[in-house]
């Protein structure tokens, strides 16, 4: 049943690609612009960067100036505060990328890995604040990135304090960190950049196929609004779907951020297939993060109608 099921949506799809091969090489094409011009110079360089550090033992060294402030909040390993400053700082795909290689490499457990990747691989804030909010039109700055990060941090918070206070033993941390066979510089950079290559090639090609599922949702097939039709283009691609909202619903788009589409989905999977990484846990905390953030700004309604949305 389930292959007859997907062998009809794909027979669909592809009689949609020669019913509207201009739409469908619109949408293809949105999704290669976007890897080529916003995810390869931006995120490339981090990936390499982070795996030289990686194979080469550094990442603890690194967050040396900022671990006694978080590793005692968050209770983690200072691999973990890595992983932690990588995925806020550089963002979505790298909060992923960067716990699964270092649990990999053996330097954090399983149970810390799932907990950074609850609550660290998020949408990045020079992304956030160059593209997201000048699209929407929204002025305001600080109550944006508040919902848009501190919520997740103290999600991840909330986590280490419930679910995975007896799972991570505080004692375990402070061991010394088992250390794997370093690479030499040479050998470091040639599998990073190798690495980095193949994911980024990967991303890349979810970025493309994603958007090109919007034709799925072409008003002129399925009847609906322009502005739904975009709107469900968020859920499919994030940054293709909110170039097509532009400001006609920035509450919705605002909403779909934590959550971040099944193109996110799908490369975070990517980035943690070769380990024992739960993709389903990942999803159930993307979901329970979007109603928090739903919460937020609901209450921001309430308690401050007048600049709602400024």
């Amino acid at each position: 049943m389930k292959n007859f099921i997907l062998s009809l949506f794909f027979l669909l799809l592809t009689g949609l690609l020669l019913i509207f091969p201009e739409e469908s090489l619109s949408f293809s094409l949105i999704g290669l612009n976007l890897w080529f011009e916003k995810m390869i110079p931006t995120l490339l360089p981090f990936m390499i960067l982070s795996g030289i550090m990686i194979r080469l033992d550094l990442t603890e060294n690194f967050v040396r100036f900022i671990s006694p402030v978080l590793s005692p909040l968050l209770r983690i390993s200072q691999n973990g505060i890595y992983a932690v400053f990588m995925g806020f700082l550089c963002g979505f795909p790298m909060g992923a990328k960067v716990t699964a290689d270092l649990y990999a490499a053996g330097k954090i457990s399983r149970e810390e890995a799932s907990l950074l990747l609850s609550f660290c691989n998020n949408i990045g804030p020079i992304y956030f604040i160059s593209f997201v909010l000048p699209t929407l039109s929204l002025k305001r700055k600080f109550p944006y990135l508040f919902g848009m990060y501190a919520l997740p941090f103290l999600y991840g918070i909330l986590l280490r304090y419930t679910v995975y206070r007896r799972r991570i033993p505080f004692s375990a941390l402070h061991a010394d960190t088992p250390k794997s066979n370093r690479s030499s510089l040479p050998s470091a950079l040639d599998d990073s950049v190798m690495s980095a290559l193949y994911g980024i090639a990967r991303l890349g090609g979810y970025m493309i196929l994603f958007n090109l599922l919007n034709v799925l949702f072409l008003p002129r097939f399925t009847g609906i609004s322009g502005r739904m039709s975009a709107l469900l283009g968020c859920l499919l691609e994030i940054t293709g779907g909110i170039g097509r909202v532009q400001d006609r619903a920035p509450l919705p788009v605002l909403l779909f951020l934590p959550f971040g589409g099944f193109s996110c989905i799908a490369q975070t999977m990517a980035m943690i297939r070769s380990t024992d990484l739960s993709i389903g846990n990942y999803v159930l905390h993307r979901l329970i993060l979007t109603a928090i953030t739903l919460c937020y700004y609901g209450a921001w309604l309430l308690l401050s109608p007048s600049t709602f949305l400024l």
